[in-house]
């Protein structure tokens, strides 16, 4: 930038300057849409801070930079930056189920890699844990948690439908696999539990294998 400015320059070489400030200058304003993904990252990594209070918009727009009728250009409420965060939960979950159930043919281990790859998700992602298991929604909108309850209610029929391929009736001729796949569910969001209230030390794939071996 210096060499811009120095007289000695010719014109051109001014100009060529000035325009390399301008698009330089340019590139520091977000594109569109890319301000609503910095509100969502720095939501996530507020989040992920062990022990956190609740997040207020004065926090976000603190650690952002910006004022709070900035972030309310980009979202109505903060209702619905969590929105945002439980959209990406579940466009990336549900993505990746159907990649596990497209190559793999095996019912039982369908379902193990579901539940890896949830608890594995959740352990790469601790601010998106406190969402998913309701600790950052405790004061937010009732829908907020509704649409986590409905997330894993359709985990939980998805491993159902896994493990039927390949259940064996029990004693009475019913089905278990309604009952192994509620298990399952449970254990995922008790490991997700655990991993957000111990401050993100134990992991949620602690001893998975084994636990995996025991359920199924």
């Amino acid at each position: 930038m210096s060499e811009a400015f120095t007289p000695s320059l010719p014109a051109a070489d001014l100009a060529d300057g000035a325009a390399a400030a301008a698009a330089t200058l340019s590139r520091k304003r977000p594109r569109p849409g890319e301000r609503r993904i910095q509100i969502l990252r720095a939501l996530a990594a507020m989040l992920e801070k062990p022990g956190a209070d609740r997040v207020t918009t004065a926090a976000l727009a603190a650690r952002l930079e910006v004022s709070e009728a900035a972030l309310y250009r980009h979202f109505a409420s903060k209702a619905q930056m969590f929105e945002g965060l439980i959209d990406f939960i579940e466009e990336s979950v549900f993505s990746l189920i159907d990649q596990i159930l497209e190559k793999e043919r095996v019912g039982t281990l369908q379902a193990a890699q579901i539940v890896a790859m949830l608890l594995h998700f959740s352990e790469r992602n601790p601010g998106m844990t406190r969402v998913m298991v309701g600790d950052a929604l405790v004061f937010e909108n009732d829908r907020l948690q509704q649409r986590m309850n409905l997330f894993f209610d359709k985990v939980e029929a998805t491993l159902s439908q896994s493990l039927r391929a390949g259940a064996h009736a029990d004693s009475e001729g019913e089905d278990g696999s309604p009952a192994q796949a509620s298990m399952l569910t449970a254990f995922v969001v008790g490991r997700m539990q655990r991993y957000a209230r111990s401050g993100f030390r134990r992991a949620p794939s602690e001893y998975l294998d084994a636990s995996l071996a025991r359920i199924l």
